[in-house]
């Protein structure tokens, strides 16, 4: 094993052993009497069992069998989670062949990022993770199941999901999901509309048009962002079934998956073990290195602390920069690179990136899966759709050299994402896509208050120089930190006329983030009285990808003198932003997870 991982979990272990004792003990306080419902009331039964099939009925009262609850994210407008709809009557089916009756617990909510990107909506994104957790622990509280199938694919959606399932740790789970759309457009093609609308070359009408022709169908949205990265990690944790990731919904091997999920999860039920035992440190290790190894999203910066803090887990940013320089970036998709997930399925997928960092030393494998103990199963590669599931050993060699790469062939030596440090405070930046040259600047601050005063200012030419645009009050604590997706193509578009330009923002870039070098996430945010509301236009700042530096050129005695800029909290209304007040009083930092639990 790299020392460095081995390190970083007993540092992990260390700080959080009094929280993991607690959350154990919680644990074992929630597993008595499983399965015979004992510890429930004759009425508490007869109302959980009151609309089960007649079968299912006689089953649960007389033998008794397990009951599985199916949690799902299901609802139109996503493209990802549209397939699901299907699902729970598959599992109810598949479930009575293994002894067991699976019942739809309940639903939680699950919003696009895609529709909402910059509008009011965005403001309720982040919070949305948490209120799926609260809506998963909800669906659960019935207290009549023996397991859970998770089913949810896209960006807050399964961190929610699972910061729920860990509260109710004593029962096992497995993450379903319904796999990317068919490819379109290339990124690259998508890419160049787009800094052409923002510099007026091109209409709406052209706009829509590519933008359409890259999300097209059903299925997650095929570049590397947010919802793909989450699905890497699951598996890297062991909490769906080999090879599930990336799967399309129309592939008939995606029903077979499902099925053989209402397997695995009936047959955990027999263990005496559920998620939060399964979430070890070396899990949560495992989850960060397949994120690094990737250039997977900054969101999970923040949704993995939550996650490894709703299991007793104590992760820092530090961990994740000290395993960062150790961990090699073997793959090279968008916005990292011009491929997609069907692309890196196709030359040798998750099973060919996992046999990589295990045979280096960079996974551990001593860890329990939903299909028993250890990861060498998910180094098994599905092969071209048949009568039943077969899997095979993952391809010796990439299919293609510019997508996958093997651990003695990185793209990088490194991984891909930064925690910068300085007078700024703390921040984030994924260096994955952004070229050696631009990892420095040192240039004047514009600073700004919103993403739509920035695209003014560039329309109107006012950016077209050198500078470091700071976008501040974007914050959890301000509005709820939404993406700021928008300056994408406006700071692409300067880059690319051989301006010097980097962002620094309290807000957030999320998968999505491309070339330009993005300071994102930086806390303290300036609601919460942070540096960058004392920044004004002119101010040098540097940012110093390769030494972790953020900082402005002035000193701490003239930084304090200065005066902090106003919040304007009144304009967070409307659009059910009002309903998430007590949550924006309430939430943590972005580098404890920034969660309001």
């Amino acid at each position: 094993m790299n020392q460095v991982l081995l390190r970083v979990a007993a540092d992990i272990a260390a700080r959080s052993e009094r929280s993991r004792a607690s959350y154990l003990a919680t644990v074992e306080k929630q597993r008595a009497d499983r399965v015979s419902r004992k510890r429930l009331a004759a009425a508490n039964l007869a109302h959980g069992y009151a609309a089960l099939p007649s079968g299912d009925k006689l089953r649960v009262v007389s033998e008794p069998v397990p009951m599985l609850a199916i949690v799902s994210a299901y609802n139109d407008v996503l493209s990802a989670h549209q397939p699901l709809a299907t699902y729970p009557a598959i599992i109810a089916e598949e479930t009575r062949k293994h002894a067991a009756v699976a019942q739809f617990a309940g639903g939680v909510p699950a919003m696009c990022d895609g529709v909402t990107q910059g509008q009011p909506g965005m403001e309720l994104s982040l919070f949305s993770r948490d209120v799926i957790a609260m809506s998963t622990a909800v669906a659960l509280s019935h207290d009549l199941y023996d397991g859970v199938f998770l089913l949810g694919v896209c960006d807050k959606i399964v961190p929610g999901l699972l910061i729920g399932a860990l509260s109710f740790g004593h029962l096992p789970a497995v993450f379903i999901p319904a796999g990317p759309m068919p490819t379109g457009i290339s990124n690259g093609e998508k890419s160049k509309v787009r800094k052409e609308f923002a510099q007026g070359k091109v209409g709406q009408e052209a706009l829509l048009k590519a933008e359409m022709a890259a999300y097209h169908g059903a299925g997650t949205c095929t570049f590397y962002g947010t919802a793909n990265s989450n699905q890497m990690l699951l598996e890297a944790m062991g909490l769906m079934l080999p090879g599930a990731a990336f799967v399309q919904p129309s592939d008939p091997r995606r029903e077979q998956l499902t099925r053989a999920a209402c397997k695995a999860l009936s047959a955990r039920t027999k263990t005496k073990s559920g998620i939060g035992e399964w979430v070890t440190e070396k899990v949560i290790v495992n989850a960060i290195v397949a994120l690094l190894s990737t250039g997977g999203s900054t969101n999970h910066t923040m949704h993995w602390v939550a996650v490894a803090r709703a299991a007793g887990w104590q992760l820092t940013w530090d961990d994740i920069d000290q395993l960062s320089r150790v961990v090699p970036q073997l793959t090279r998709l968008y916005p990292n690179g011009e491929a997609d997930v069907n692309d890196f399925e196709r030359v040798g997928g998750i099973a060919f990136l996992m046999r990589e960092l295990l045979d280096a030393g960079l996974l551990f494998d001593d860890v329990d899966t939903i299909g028993g103990r250890g990861l060498r199963a998910y180094t098994n590669k599905l092969v071209a759709p048949s009568a039943a599931l077969t899997y095979v050993e993952a391809p010796a060699h990439s299919g293609d050299m510019t997508i996958l790469r093997s651990a003695k062939q990185p793209f990088n030596a490194e991984g891909g994402i930064r925690i910068m440090k300085g007078n700024l405070g703390q921040a984030v930046v994924k260096v994955s896509a952004v070229a050696p040259e631009h990892q420095h600047i040192k240039a004047p601050a514009v600073v700004f208050d919103s993403q739509d005063a920035v695209v003014d200012a560039f329309k109107a030419g006012e950016l077209n120089r050198d500078c470091v645009v700071v976008v501040r009050n974007q914050g959890p604590r301000a509005c709820g930190m939404p993406e700021l997706h928008r300056l994408t193509p406006s700071l692409s578009v300067l880059l690319d006329a051989g301006h010097k330009v980097a962002l620094v923002t309290d807000g957030r870039m999320s998968g999505a983030s491309g070339k330009v070098p993005a300071a994102i996430h930086v806390t303290p945010e300036a609601a919460a009285g942070g540096a960058l509301a004392k920044l004004k236009d002119g101010d040098i700042i540097e940012l110093d990808c390769a030494n972790g530096v953020l900082r402005v050129a002035l000193s701490d005695d003239a930084l304090a003198s200065r005066s902090n800029c106003a919040v304007n909290l009144d304009e967070a209304t409307g659009w059910g932003r009002e309903l998430f007040v007590a949550f924006r009083e309430r939430v943590g930092t972005a580098d404890t997870g920034a969660s309001v639990f």
